[in-house]
């Protein structure tokens, strides 16, 4: 037998044995879709397998499709899986949807996907409202608190019915908008009260005038109801702050008399030194007095009975000057 034909008949045992083999690899999957009404042919499941494609899951997302009434390509679920797509959770959502009566189209579910939001879940909220706490308790932080105008605090606590809006998912915002924009209409309807008693009094006055601000635009959910679970009194914000405010008053007034107060130390001990030059201005003029004497003498201008006298009269002022200070002390004349 020729060498060649030996080559060619090989080969084609083995395109043989491996198209057999193929068979049966995908033979289940082509069967159970052909029995299932929703066909997917040999051809396309051994792409998807070339393609790193799971066919096991295209085949079952498309049964579950077509048992439900919903029409959806192969190719289209592929191209979803190989775009990193979760095709399981986007097929329950299209039977979830269409079981509620909501209109979800293929394209949008899967856009809803790829932007990471949970599509199943928010066709699950669209049918079933979602109550989210405000504020959010995992975040460290358990009332919201605002301050009345009359300084009492109080601390509140709500709980906000919410609905998804399919047609705002891809885009809209999340649930820590909602949150951010609900404590914000309780800290500003808080704060335009005259009094915290009026709170007390109809607290579902906070639901209307927050439910009235729209806080629903731009995000991804429908505000069904705002409702106050739980409102306290607490400190007394005005009082506290007031009382602040005298402490600071307090210090601010003693800093200036104390500023004062050094001002005038340093001007005693300027005047106490001004004194103290002074005195020594006198001791110096003292001082010159023999020798204005001296030279009156030598100049024949005092005689020395003029002397005397002069000697006498500033003894006798000597004794005036003690015998007055020892009178204001209290002693008697020497």
């Amino acid at each position: 037998m020729r060498i060649d034909v030996v080559i060619v008949v090989a080969l084609a045992a083995i395109l043989a044995l491996g198209f057999v083999l193929i068979f049966f690899r995908f033979f289940g999957l082509w069967f159970r879709a052909l029995l299932s009404g929703a066909y997917v042919g040999m051809g396309k499941l051994v792409g998807m397998w070339l393609r790193h494609v799971n066919p096991g899951v295209i085949v079952d997302s498309r049964i579950m499709l077509s048992k439900a009434g919903i029409d959806v390509d192969s190719d289209m679920l592929e191209t979803h899986f190989l775009a990193r797509g979760d095709v399981m959770k986007v097929s329950r959502a299209l039977v979830a949807a269409n079981k509620a009566n909501i209109e979800l189209p293929f394209q949008r579910a899967a856009a809803i996907d790829l932007a990471g939001r949970d599509v199943l879940e928010a066709v699950r909220t669209s049918v079933n409202p979602k109550v989210i706490d405000c504020p959010d308790s995992t975040k460290g932080k358990v009332t919201i608190d605002a301050v009345a105008k009359d300084g009492i605090q109080l601390c509140v606590k709500a709980r906000v019915t919410v609905r998804a809006n399919i047609e705002r998912l891809v885009g809209g915002a999340t649930e820590e908008t909602i949150i951010a924009r609900v404590g914000e209409g309780i800290v500003t309807t808080i704060g335009s009260s005259e009094t915290y008693k009026v709170v007390l009094e109809n607290p579902d006055t906070i639901s209307k005038r927050v439910l009235e601000k729209g806080l629903d635009a731009g995000t991804a959910f429908e505000i069904l109801s705002i409702d106050i679970a739980d409102i306290d009194v607490g400190q007394n914000v005005g009082a506290k702050l007031q009382a602040d405010q005298a402490e600071a008053d307090k210090r601010r007034f003693q800093a200036e008399a104390e500023k004062r107060r050094a001002a005038a130390q340093a001007q005693e001990q300027e005047m106490i030194a001004l004194v103290q030059e002074n005195r020594a201005k006198v001791v110096l003029a003292e001082a010159e007095i023999p020798l204005a004497i001296a030279e009156a003498f030598k100049n024949g201008h005092l005689g020395v009975m003029d002397y005397y006298r002069l000697k006498n009269i500033q003894a006798d002022t000597d004794m005036r000057a003690s015998i007055g200070g020892s009178s204001v002390e209290g002693s008697p004349p020497a």
